[in-house]
């Protein structure tokens, strides 16, 4: 017999020697502690139950199609086919809960006359107060159409919103004023956003990927209404604009509500004037004040639902 041969030999004895050892040293204790390791191990999983794996980067392309699939299963489920999608600033607050704001800044700018960045909130506060009747007109907006929309058993131009509070929060209460349904599509940010109290509990979503937030908000609108807001409602803006400059999404009324703040904003002329977009795409949008004024151009010029989710 060879050297190695020896060896090998020799290995297989050991190696059988221990395994008959720790067979004869195991309790029925052991044996259920060892049963109960295996059941609680995360390769003992279910694979969709797994959050660990889940969460993997590899996982990512599974996870984008879930965060597709879940809200677009729930929305066909409840037969809602077009939507109007209203954007708009978080901070943008109804009238008495500018004012509760103010009334507290100037309780401790009393206190403390003299500091700049307190004299900068109320500042700001004030700004902000001056622009709460977005807040109302955001709700009027959504209660007009929705009571339109949505009666003898029809679900038409269900209002959502990214979810927020501010402006999103008016939209859905106003559809939630009159019993209607309402969607918030809400997302995970690094300071907590939680969904606002007046969207329909089954139509609430979450998402982490704002990409496939945004196809939500596209796939069955049917309307954008645009309220001031900071840079996500200018990323949402656009964003929808250059989908539908570029044909990639149907052509639909794009409604900027309060010109004064836009035109302030934006000068879209001198984007004009400076060869960057043509004259024509100044077409792709509109200005209004009021909630009858947006609906009315909604009503004159979107294209009814025409049998097919893109």
């Amino acid at each position: 017999m060879s050297a190695n041969e020896k060896t090998s030999k020799a290995e297989t004895e050991l190696s059988e020697s221990q395994a008959m050892l720790r067979s004869a040293t195991l309790t029925d204790s052991d044996l259920e502690a060892m049963q109960q390791a295996l059941v609680s191990a995360s390769s003992n999983q279910l694979a969709f139950e797994d959050e660990e794996f889940l969460s993997q980067r590899r996982l990512r392309g599974v996870r984008l199609q879930l965060e597709m699939l879940k809200p677009d299963m729930a929305l066909r489920e409840k037969q809602i086919t077009s939507t109007i999608v209203c954007f708009g600033g978080t901070r943008i607050l109804s009238e008495s809960q500018s004012k509760i704001k103010i009334t507290k800044l100037e309780e401790r700018l009393h206190e403390d006359p003299e500091n700049k960045e307190l004299q900068r909130q109320l500042r700001v506060a004030n700004n902000v107060l001056a622009k709460s009747h977005y807040y109302e007109e955001a709700r009027r907006f959504s209660r007009l159409v929705s009571s339109q929309c949505q009666t003898d058993g029809k679900c038409d131009y269900v209002v959502v919103t990214g979810g927020g509070p501010g402006v999103m929060e008016a939209a859905n209460r106003g559809a939630y004023d009159i019993g209607a349904n309402t969607i918030g599509l809400n997302i995970v940010l690094p300071e907590e956003q939680a969904p606002n109290p007046y969207i329909t509990p089954e139509l609430c979503f979450q998402f982490h990927y704002f990409a496939i937030r945004k196809m939500h908000f596209m796939m069955r609108a049917r309307a954008l209404v645009v309220f001031p807001g900071g840079y996500g409602t200018l990323d949402e803006l656009f964003e929808a604009l250059t989908l539908v400059q570029t044909k990639k999404a149907r052509s639909l009324p794009i409604i900027l509500f309060g010109k004064d703040f836009w035109e302030r904003i934006i000068s879209f002329e001198t984007l004009v004037e400076e060869g960057v977009i043509h004259p024509d795409d100044l077409k792709l949008f509109s200005y209004a004040e009021t909630a009858e004024e947006a609906w009315e151009i909604i009503r004159k010029t979107a294209h009814p639902f025409d049998g097919e989710i893109t």
